[in-house]
């Protein structure tokens, strides 16, 4: 901003300088013309018997009228010059103030000079080069004899005697007035670019305070303190701007290394679980392997029954072992095929096998007619059958389980719930855990099938709640978007076999 500041003002002040200079000179160059064209050449009949005479006694052999005209100037003609021409015009008299500051000469064709009028003080130094043919509507600037003083020199040709008239005037109150201006602008100047400096830096200081502010906080949050945020200001301004967008950038960050540290915690605790899951079923193979070795099994009927045990165990294995990969599919290949699926026959048919799964249990069905979703028709399948065996591993004998599916506007609702004991309100944020399991029941069972269901339904864009049944129990819903509506004839075939049901 200084250097700004400094190079405006110097421009500002040469053009300032050199416009008045110019003004100046103008006017000067306008008074030597004014001065100029009060003076003429004046023909005169000289006899030749009188060409030889001076001037003076020439004078006075002239006829009265030119006689009277020719005394109104002195010019002393150089010899060797024709005098049949004299120049008229007024006497410049050396009395103050004005006349003096002219000078009015006669220079002719051969270089040589003669006084007119005017201050001798003010003779020109014409250089040797300086001929007739230099005179014109040209000014010059030239020294004066002597060197003192610098003139400002204006020149006319007249047509006789042969060479010009030339009129001077001094340019020392024209340079005394420019170096006046130049010494009251470098002092202006000078006293601008320091009040411009002081000002500039005390408005940057208090501009550049806040960002200040913010980099001490932001090294404060790089210590590893990511809830501190930078002082708010006034979003209005760029300062304010600023911290806004870093409040905003930090908030996403804090978001994003919360988010790592949450998902490494899941995965260590699903290490963890899934160890734990498999240790059992492991421990149970060898326990019955090394019993058979060790020929422990003396009959055939025992022999049969430890590999009953060992099939038992296998496929418990390989269920877990299933559900863990499906999880790591969904979650990775979120993709699905998007076909249209009748909702209503999935949720009947899986109502229908957890009946047959469980004869002695009670089961209430609420399904509507023509409901359908786009997504994977399997995958839905096993959503509903792991909200009902959710239903029949974790709640007693002669718990009335209820099914209902429905439609409310864009969306497909399924609805799962009991009257058992439910779950504590503090472990309902985390049923869809992975291998989370709440209450004295919850101990058979992977503790997957909830969390299958949950990314099933988010694979087909809807969400999964868990919520406590009234008045007692625990009530899953799965909501889905709507898909493309079915065949009318299909819908109520499917409504009239869900009502026989």
């Amino acid at each position: 901003m200084l250097l700004i500041t400094v190079v405006a003002l110097v421009a500002f002040d040469v053009a300032a300088v050199t416009a008045l200079r110019g003004y100046l000179l103008g006017q000067t160059d306008s008074r030597l013309q004014t001065v100029l064209s009060l003076y003429r050449p004046v023909h005169q009949a000289v006899p030749t018997r009188m060409r030889s005479l001076p001037l003076e006694v020439r004078m006075r052999s002239l006829p009265p009228p030119l006689a009277a005209a020719s005394t109104r100037t002195r010019l002393a003609v150089p010899a060797g010059t024709r005098t049949e021409w004299v120049i008229d015009g007024p006497r410049l008299r050396l009395s103050p103030p004005v006349l003096a500051q002219y000078y009015v000469g006669f220079v002719s064709i051969h270089g040589q000079r003669g006084f007119v009028v005017g201050n001798p003080g003010l003779v020109p130094d014409l250089p040797p080069g300086w001929h007739i043919g230099a005179a014109g509507p040209r000014v010059q600037t030239i020294s004066s004899v002597g060197g003192t003083t610098q003139l400002r020199v204006r020149a006319i040709r007249v047509p006789t005697p042969a060479g010009a008239l030339v009129a001077t005037t001094s340019l020392g109150a024209v340079n005394s007035t420019v170096r006046r201006l130049e010494l009251i602008l470098i002092i202006a100047s000078a006293v601008a670019g320091l009040l411009v400096a002081a000002g500039v830096s005390w408005v940057m200081r208090r501009g550049l305070r806040p960002i200040e502010t913010m980099a001490a906080q932001a090294d404060r949050i790089t210590a590893g303190d990511l809830t501190d945020r930078v002082s708010p200001e006034d979003p209005a301004t760029e300062v304010g701007r600023l911290g806004a967008a870093l409040n905003g950038m930090l908030t996403r960050i804090e978001a994003a290394i919360s988010e790592r540290e949450a998902s490494q915690e899941l995965t260590r605790r699903f290490f963890a679980d899934a160890s734990h899951e498999l240790r059992t079923p492991l421990a149970s193979l060898r326990a019955n392997a090394e019993l058979y070795q060790q020929g422990a099994l003396r009959s055939t009927d025992e022999v049969d029954e430890v590999m009953e045990r060992i099939v038992l165990e296998t496929r418990r294995m390989g269920r877990l072992v299933d559900d863990m990969l499906r999880l790591a599919r969904l979650g990775q290949h979120p993709g699905r095929s998007c076909e249209p699926v009748d909702v209503t026959a999935v949720v009947t048919g899986c109502a229908e096998r957890a009946r047959i799964a469980d004869p002695e249990r009670t089961w209430r069905i609420r399904v509507a007619g023509g409901m359908a979703v786009l997504g994977d028709e399997e995958l839905l399948r096993r959503a509903v059958d792991n909200l009902l065996m959710n239903v029949l591993v974790h709640t007693p004998a002669g718990t009335v389980g209820t099914i209902a599916a429905t439609t409310t506007g864009d969306r497909v609702a399924i609805e799962v719930s009991d009257d058992g004991p439910g779950v504590p309100p503090d472990k309902l944020p985390h049923i869809f855990e992975r291998f989370y399991r709440a209450g004295s029941q919850g101990t058979r069972g992977s503790g997957l099938g909830l969390a299958i269901a949950a990314e099933i339904a988010a694979a087909h864009g809807g969400t999964a709640e868990a919520a406590r049944a009234c008045p007692h129990g625990l009530r899953i819903r799965l909501t889905l978007p709507a898909g493309p509506p079915l065949d009318p004839g299909r819908a109520a075939r499917e409504q009239l076999a869900v009502t026989a049901s």
